[in-house]
């Protein structure tokens, strides 16, 4: 049974924001794959693509993760969702 509660019908609140930094950097779901795994992280393309459409939930050190990579800080990618909540 799945007991996962769902945020605006999704299952994180980052998956928009992550694609449009991933598309940013020019990368495909493979090569930011790629990225994750050089940094010890590993999440297969499938998965973030599962993330960017909100059909997965992120990890906390997957957060970070993705914020290593892409060389912003966790807040900058939390950002719109705390005003969201102001």
């Amino acid at each position: 049974m799945n007991n996962i509660t769902k945020y605006n019908g999704k299952l994180n609140i980052l998956g928009h924001t992550l694609k449009s930094y991933r598309i940013k950097q020019g990368w495909s779901l493979a090569q930011t794959s790629d990225q994750l795994m050089l940094i010890g992280i590993d999440i297969p393309r499938s998965s973030i693509q599962r993330i960017e459409i909100g059909d997965r939930v992120i990890k906390d050190y997957e957060l970070v993760g993705f914020s290593k990579i892409f060389k912003i800080s966790p807040n900058v990618l939390l950002a719109n969702f705390l005003k969201e909540l102001e």
